[in-house]
């Protein structure tokens, strides 16, 4: 039976074989991609654009910009991403937070540790581990994976966790088998995302599948 760092290992080559490096996440700025792990909450990626090109049509789309509308021309901005009222006050929060903690500046927030800042995020309205984790690892360039639906699918059908599995349990697998490596990280997360979506669906073409003849154990 392969270890669990070695069948980790071979998914990933196999995935990056078959479609190539992901360049994820697309966005022009870092403070763009937080905005973008905010609005992709319960959404599809063409909504978010949308609501993205919104705010920059506005030229809002930096800290300073969003501070200062109010949080009724957010929520008409980003309408597109759909909850847009929940959303404009998440994203409300984060400025609020980034201000308070860090004058505002990206490049401070990033000097940040990477466990105290992981848990000032999370006491954040409306930033849960997936959100957090986006933002640290695609915005801030910091090793940490990022765990998402597609992720647990995935994992849970070659038998590499149970069904019952939490987000930090799935985290801690990736973490303690592989390499700290931000850019392994960022590449791994998003082949998951793109497998997820093209082969491993609800109802999986698992004919076509590039791992579909990979197993941990047998079930």
């Amino acid at each position: 039976m392969k270890s669990m760092k070695s069948i980790l290992r071979e998914i990933f080559n196999r995935l990056y074989k078959e479609f190539g490096p992901r360049n994820w996440w697309p966005a022009d700025s870092p403070f763009e991609v937080i905005i973008g792990a905010i609005l992709t909450q319960n959404t599809s990626w063409n909504n978010v654009e949308k609501a993205i090109d919104n705010l920059k049509r506005e030229a809002l789309l930096n800290p300073e910009g969003i501070r200062r509308i109010s949080k009724i021309k957010l929520a008409r901005l980003i309408k597109p991403s759909g909850y847009y009222r929940i959303k404009a006050d998440r994203i409300k929060a984060f400025i609020n937070f980034l201000f308070e903690e860090y004058n505002g500046s990206l490049d401070k927030m990033k000097l940040e540790n990477l466990e105290i800042l992981r848990k000032k995020l999370l006491m954040v309205n409306g930033i849960g581990p997936e959100t957090a984790d986006s933002i640290i690892l695609y915005a801030l360039g910091k090793p940490i994976f990022v765990v998402d639906a597609y992720t647990k699918r995935i994992l849970s059908r070659h038998n590499i966790i149970p069904v019952s599995a939490s987000y930090n349990e799935i985290q801690e697998i990736f973490m303690t088998h592989l390499t700290y490596d931000e850019k392994l990280f960022n590449e791994y997360h998003a082949l998951l995302v793109h497998l997820g979506k093209n082969f491993c669906r609800k109802a999986p073409k698992c004919d076509v599948c590039p791992i579909k003849d990979l197993r941990y154990k047998e079930g």
